[in-house]
């Protein structure tokens, strides 16, 4: 089968690698799995706990690792180590590690209930896993409220331990947000899919919806917990998949390309933004340039990818960042026109790559997932990761705010050895150079800037108030004057109405002591202010 001579292949060059010196995952992004994604009150997210550069992970050193995965939905991560281990860590509220709790891990875990057999492949959802062995069995754990781990059951909302999915002699699985694609060698269901049908990315030409009020309309998508075979494609052989939040991309062994899903912002390459209930060719595939056994597929949030033609010309197609229009159907990538493209990766709206013996990543970065370092978070067009030049990236990874990269360890001398260590300890992370520290107590020449960054210095309650038990919906400006929402930290409540000040926001008040802000000059008998006598200039007199 196409999909074993692949998978052959692979290991082949995976023997080759691990007997130069193995692989070695590099993890950047944010280490706050808890909050990374979240709006936390007091604002303690942000750019701490990041790490910014690739960095390498205490448990995972020396330890070969052959295969990571994230998903573009997901905040958590797994490693396959060349021996058949499964190692997980991240958020784990609905039991999507596989360890038996709903405990968080910083680092590197073995799932100890998969150690008796060799995993080959994973992939990761929102809130769950699922792991392949080498003999054919599907292994889920995590979120099973839309039945996308393929139980076959939704009597148990969650699990959190390795639980068999209803699939036989399974060579691959990969994960969409709230549903699974199995591929199978079984001849006429070589792809199946379960979970949530609710834009057709399942594709068997529904969505299942239907009504669950008969006095009112409140819409539901009745769940698929058992994994079912694609009728549209059964006389067809797949042999890739990828699947984005909620739509799917797949390739059969003649290198045609089907899409189906979610059709916003043209994620599906057909030039229009028709949700898909079945698999749709993507036409521009086809004659001479069709995809071949080493050519690559990838989907994130609201995009898709693949190299074709032979070439390794990546085309991406759908919403590729923030601003500008998104591509209704597949364009060539020109900034890597030439480059031997061996793996990828897509998160929310970040990518990377690995091409020839180099790291390539672009993007919108929050907490570092580019792995540009300090001095540059984000990048529009394709650019080096610089730190890793000359490194032969093997495997790459994309999940919410982190990047995962598994580079070849022969021929690049003590260069790993030299990049940072992390171990475990996020807190560790928070603590401020003393360059950093003088660098916020030196004032600016822009004194309207550096009393608008006054406040942001602070630390805030962990409540994240502003001290008078309402939740703080802007940085606030200094002097005590308040934003046009929320409530200054020097605002008073007053009893009796007070008139209305002239100017640009002078003698609004006096601010509490301990603010931010520098104390203003003391007000003179005459001066100006509510708390000040007549003046004559600004203010009125107190009746």
């Amino acid at each position: 089968m196409p999909a074993s001579a692949a998978a052959g292949v692979a290991a082949e060059g995976e023997e080759n690698a691990a007997e130069a010196g193995g692989r070695e995952l590099l993890y950047c992004g944010t280490t706050r799995f808890d909050i990374m994604g979240r709006k936390v009150k007091g604002g303690m997210g942000g750019s701490r706990g990041n790490l910014v550069s690739p960095t390498r992970l205490r448990p995972l050193m020396g330890v070969d690792i052959r295969f990571v995965a994230s998903g573009c939905a997901a905040c958590h991560c797994v490693a396959l180590g060349a021996d058949g281990r499964c190692f997980t860590w991240g958020r784990n509220e609905k039991g999507q590690l596989g360890h038996g709790d709903t405990l968080l891990r910083n680092l590197p875990t073995v799932v100890s209930e998969l150690s008796k057999y060799n995993i080959i492949s994973a992939s990761i959802g929102r809130n769950h896993t699922v792991v392949v062995t080498d003999d054919g069995k599907s292994f889920a754990f995590g979120d099973n409220k839309h039945g996308q781990l393929g139980t076959g059951s939704l009597r148990k909302g969650t699990e959190v331990s390795p639980a068999p999915c209803l699939v036989t002699e399974a060579t691959n699985a990969v994960c969409g947000a709230d549903f699974t694609v199995w591929l199978s060698s079984v001849e006429g269901s070589s792809i199946l899919t379960a979970g949530l049908p609710q834009y057709g990315q399942l594709g068997h030409g529904s969505d299942n919806e239907y009504n669950t009020k008969v006095s009112s309309v409140k819409l539901s998508y009745d769940p698929q917990p058992r994994p079912r075979a694609v009728a549209t494609l059964s006389g067809k052989t797949v042999v890739k998949v990828a699947c984005g939040t909620n739509h799917t991309v797949a390739v059969d062994s003649s290198g045609f390309v089907y899409t189906w899903g979610f059709g916003g912002y043209g994620r599906l390459g057909h030039n229009e933004q028709k949700d898909e209930w079945q698999p749709r060719l993507v036409q521009i595939f086809q004659k001479n340039n069709i995809l071949g056994p080493n050519d690559i597929i990838s989907a994130g949030s609201a995009s898709s990818a693949c190299t074709a033609g032979g070439r390794g010309q990546l085309y991406m197609w759908g919403k590729l960042k923030n601003s500008g229009d998104e591509w209704m159907y597949p364009k060539p990538v020109t900034d890597l026109s030439g480059w031997n493209i061996r793996c990828m990766a897509s998160g929310s709206m970040h990518h990377t790559v690995g091409a020839d013996d180099s790291c390539i990543s672009w993007g919108h970065s929050e907490y570092g997932e580019l792995g540009y370092g300090p001095t540059q978070k984000s990048s529009v067009n394709p650019k080096k990761v610089d730190i890793l030049e000359g490194m032969h990236v093997t495997s790459v990874g994309c999940g919410v705010g982190m990047s995962l990269i598994v580079v070849d360890r022969a021929n690049v001398g003590n260069k790993i050895d030299q990049l940072d260590t992390f171990d475990g300890d996020s807190d560790a992370l928070f603590q401020e150079t003393p360059e950093q520290a003088a660098k916020k107590a030196t004032p600016t020449a822009n004194s309207r800037s550096n009393k608008r960054k006054t406040t942001v210095d602070q630390p805030k309650p962990e409540d994240g108030t502003d001290g008078s038990g309402e939740e703080t919906k802007e940085v606030q400006r200094s002097h005590g004057t308040s934003t046009r929402r929320g409530r200054g930290r020097g605002a008073k409540t007053a009893a009796t109405p007070e008139a209305k000040p002239s100017g640009r926001g002078r003698g609004r008040g006096r601010p509490k002591k301990g603010t931010g802000s520098p104390d203003p000059a003391p007000l003179e008998a005459g001066s100006s202010g509510r708390g000040g006598k007549k003046s004559g200039k600004r203010g009125r007199p107190r009746k």
